[in-house]
């Protein structure tokens, strides 16, 4: 079904005045509903804390009338809409790659950062990193003369990336956008405010629906955004580390719509979720209603951040902009493999702070009740590894007494019990913790065996709490079996 154009806008909106309040009513109530629904049914479950999200992004005074003729589209959030893009540079993608990178741009009235974040993309990947990614510019201004400059611009300064088919530039033509004009002023926000802040809702809708189907995963990026060396090879990664947990957006930048990921299967949704509600928030409001709304209740956030802000001028009304995210790291850091492993222990846990929260590169941690001699914190590894390092630090910057004041950290073999009660019946120590931190390398010059388990064991009783902050595992190779 073809897109709202503008004849079918005004055909619809001489026809309101003869609908009744009621049919109307009813009509905003059966969009939302199949909205909510559909994006429920689709994941199979719905989880009882989303009940109160659904009442609090219905409440939200929704204008059905602008939405009736996207109806029938809407209702299948997992079809593409039908858009015709322009390609003003590239042509489309001969594979599917490991990770799409897209970005959407517009006229500043002061300042312009594209050119240098296309160039951070590809400056900061390796020879390997770039047959994996994909990079998608989508020109989203209506002024011709200026996309066509960029267009010549980008050509200029990318060409090789062009012709290997690393980097596109779209364009979507005004008459496929929605309304923009006289808008309801949400959050009595100002009307030019409002018109930016919708079409940019808009302008992401048409990028994800570009994106669905040319990699496995899809990272959005702002259009003045500096990237970290390697960051493709963190986020794999991450990626890896998460196998067999449910995620629907991992964010590497606390910034923003910079660095937040999705599985490229979600897109489509996510497009026409953003269509849906283009009028209603910023996008990066709408985001969070996302995620919720697809079972994933907390954020989860990666540090160091991969991704750094740094235009001074914003793209609205070019005014100054000077957030920057301090978890930004430039430089290549050596993010932890952490393979996917069992967690357990036998100490008392404090609330919500479970044993998960400290295995994993989120800015959370463990915190159990005052251990006592005996006591550990159990990892049993998914599949036999051979480990070159391993660093795990306890404590917090505000609660700094919180660390293992006495422990030790070993590495064991010969796994036995049931998949829940697994654990291994030798092993080996590696050393002891000092000032609450432990770490070693060249851990698989010393440990002759392949590990299936390691554990984080109190060698003397404490009064103090534990926050077990981080666990950080690298590996060297994969063992064979």
């Amino acid at each position: 079904m073809q897109f709202l154009t503008r004849h079918n806008l005004k055909h619809f909106d001489k026809m309101r005045c003869l609908r009744k309040r009621s049919a109307v009513s009813f009509l905003g109530i059966l969009v939302v509903c199949l909205l909510f629904m559909n994006l429920y049914i689709e994941d199979g479950y719905v989880l009882e804390g989303d009940k109160q999200l659904i009442r609090e992004t219905a409440t939200h005074q929704l204008n059905p009338e602008r939405y009736a003729p996207n109806f029938k589209d809407l209702s299948n959030f997992s079809g593409s809409i039908n858009i015709s893009y322009r390609y003003l540079a590239g042509t489309p993608l001969p594979r599917k790659r490991y990770l799409t990178i897209g970005l959407s741009s517009v006229k500043r009235k002061k300042g312009n950062y594209l050119l240098e974040t296309i160039k951070s993309i590809f400056e900061q990947s390796s020879y390997e990193e770039l047959k994996e990614i994909a990079v998608v510019v989508q020109l989203a201004d209506f002024d011709s003369a200026w996309c066509e400059g960029m267009v010549q611009d980008i050509s200029q300064k990318f060409a090789h990336h062009i012709i290997a088919g690393r980097l596109i530039v779209i364009h979507v033509p005004e008459d496929y956008y929605p309304v923009l004009d006289g808008l309801k002023r949400n959050y009595n926000d100002p009307e030019d405010r409002v018109k930016f802040r919708s079409k940019q809702n808009v302008d992401y809708a048409f990028l994800l629906n570009f994106c669905a189907n040319l990699s496995d995963y899809y990272v959005m990026l702002e259009d003045d955004v500096r990237c970290s060396k390697n960051f493709l090879t963190a986020v794999k990664k991450v990626i890896t580390s998460r196998e067999g947990s449910y995620w629907v957006t991992l964010e590497f930048s606390k910034l923003g719509y910079i660095g937040k990921l999705y599985h490229s299967h979600d897109l489509p949704r996510l497009a026409h979720f953003l269509l849906m509600f283009y009028q209603e928030m910023p996008c990066d409001w709408l985001l969070i209603h996302f995620r919720g709304l697809l079972a994933q209740k907390e954020v989860i956030r990666f540090k160091p951040s991969l991704f750094q802000h740094m235009g001074y001028y914003s793209s609205y009304k070019g005014a100054e902009n000077k957030l920057k995210d301090d978890d930004f790291e430039e430089e290549s850091f050596d993010i932890p493999d952490n393979p996917p492993a069992n967690l357990h222990t036998n100490m008392n846990v404090f609330e919500n702070y479970e044993a998960s929260k400290a295995y994993s590169s989120i800015d959370e941690y463990f915190w159990g009740k005052a251990p006592s001699t005996g006591d550990f914190y159990g990892i049993v590894f998914e599949k036999p590894i051979k480990i070159s390092k391993i660093k795990v630090i306890t404590g917090t910057e505000d609660r700094q007494n919180d660390i293992l004041h006495h422990g030790a950290l070993e590495v064991g073999e010969k796994i036995v019990g049931s998949k829940k009660g697994r654990q291994c019946t030798t092993y080996l120590r590696l050393g002891e913790f000092k000032n609450g931190n432990f770490e070693i390398t060249d851990v698989e010059h010393k440990v002759l065996f392949d590990i299936n388990c390691m554990r984080i064991l109190v060698t003397k009783s404490q009064k103090e709490w534990l926050i077990i902050r981080s666990i950080s595992v690298w590996t060297s190779q994969t063992p064979n079996q």
